[in-house]
């Protein structure tokens, strides 16, 4: 294990750029650190190595911030669920697997790895998706920490 001060100043990509030296010439596994999920990381790797892209992202669906309402056309509410998982559309789950040559797109500690760097893989056909169903929360507030930690409380088992 290395702890590499990047600076406080570093962004995203500059982070992993600064990395560079240490990922060397292998496939490697990306994390921000901020969600708990149940990802099935040798699935998630098998995957990567079956398209033969640069880059995978996982793709999950965030739980929803308010109840769902499903409503007729007279107004009645048919059902109600508080805070179901969002049924359309697939946010970034925060784990990746990469190819070292991912890092040539990042330009330098300014860059943010979630704009040019990722952004440019996906407009050259260089970045899949797994799809994760599974459990999957984030925790970037004490919002989500305290969500967290009654879905525990309130769960056997929450994965």
């Amino acid at each position: 294990v290395n702890l590499i001060d990047t600076g406080k100043k570093t962004m995203t990509g500059g982070r992993l750029k600064r990395l560079q030296k240490y990922i060397g010439n292998e496939t490697f596994l990306l994390t921000y650190g901020d969600a708990v999920s149940d990802l099935n990381i040798d699935e998630t790797i098998r995957f990567h190595r079956s398209h033969g892209k640069m880059v995978t992202i996982t793709g999950v669906r965030p739980p929803a911030r308010f109840g769902e309402l499903t409503i007729n056309d007279q107004n009645e509410v048919l059902e109600f669920k508080e805070k179901p998982n969002i049924k359309e559309g697939w946010i970034n789950g925060g784990f990746f697997v990469m190819e070292p040559e991912f890092l040539n797109y990042i330009e330098n500690d300014y860059s943010i790895l979630e704009k040019e760097p990722l952004e440019r893989v996906a407009s050259i056909n260089e970045l899949m998706a797994f799809l994760h169903d599974g459990f999957w929360h984030c925790i970037d507030t004490k919002r989500d920490k305290d969500n967290l930690e009654e879905l525990i409380k309130s769960r056997e088992k929450i994965w």
